[in-house]
């Protein structure tokens, strides 16, 4: 393993940090109980990463079993209790707790604790997810879709149910 070549070939460097502070308000409301935070997506990354907080309220249904034939999936959880689902069976992951899901890896989650959980997601390369969970919140706003068309947006956003 080494390196990957240079992306930057300036000799001072820049100044091209960009801060996004912890009160700052949630993107994306999914339902009633879950708000989303779009910490760098794809396009402010130059498509390396995405990276989202994903919080959600007690007894929130989260993503069913699926997988990504593009990018991987990678889940931190932050505060609460998240159940996370690693292909296999259903796990408890608590407050520091990681979860790599490689290209091709069935995966999922849910909060089906009584408290409040917050995870960090990381998508590598960075997919332009943020469609795809605005559609979700339409969805949960009650937009319906024929089942044909379900299945074109799910392989449109590569995701593929199990």
């Amino acid at each position: 393993m080494s390196y990957p070549d240079p992306r930057y070939f300036g000799d001072q460097g820049e100044v091209s940090a960009k801060l996004r502070v912890a009160g700052a308000e949630p993107d994306l409301t999914i339902g009633s109980s879950t708000v989303m935070r779009y910490l760098a997506t794809g396009a402010s990354t130059n498509g390396r990463f995405g990276l989202y907080r994903f919080d959600m309220g007690p007894r929130t249904p989260g993503a069913a079993a699926h997988f990504h034939r593009t990018m991987s999936e990678s889940f931190f959880v932050v505060s609460g209790t998240v159940q996370l689902f690693n292909g296999e069976r259903w796990i408890d992951a608590t407050p520091g707790d990681f979860l790599h899901v490689p290209e091709g890896g069935v995966h999922g989650f849910r909060n089906d604790s009584p408290a409040p959980a917050s995870m960090l997601i990381l998508f590598a390369p960075g997919a332009p997810r943020e469609a795809y969970f605005e559609v979700l919140a339409e969805v949960a706003a009650g937009r319906q879709f024929s089942q044909e068309e379900w299945q074109e947006f799910c392989r449109r956003h590569d995701n593929y149910f199990v």
